[in-house]
């Protein structure tokens, strides 16, 4: 399995990526999306941005981005780490 894989919707995330990117080791990732404190949210890109799309998975205290091509290439990723603070409202909206 390559690292990103989609068909027709859906994804499958190598889950170290996602571990990595949001500080927590894997049981730890595994009990979050579990317990529902783990949430994603998958956007499409329009226009110039055809044929990527943005992954976001959303802790407690941090965000992970990736942006990936068709082929599940990872072009760009970023991470918000608010340290001991809640993650705010605003850092959940789609683009945001």
């Amino acid at each position: 399995m390559s690292r990103i894989a989609f068909d027709d919707g859906a994804f499958e995330v190598d889950a170290s990526i996602v571990a990595e990117g949001l500080g927590l080791a894997l049981p730890e990732l595994k009990a979050g999306l579990r317990a529902g404190k783990i949430t994603t949210l998958a956007e499409r890109g329009t226009d110039a941005d055809t044929g990527r799309h943005r992954l976001t998975f959303f802790s407690e205290r941090r965000r992970l981005r990736l942006v990936i091509d068709e082929r599940g290439t990872i072009l760009q990723r970023s991470t918000l780490d608010f340290g001991n603070a809640p993650l705010p409202a605003s850092a959940h909206r789609p683009g945001g």
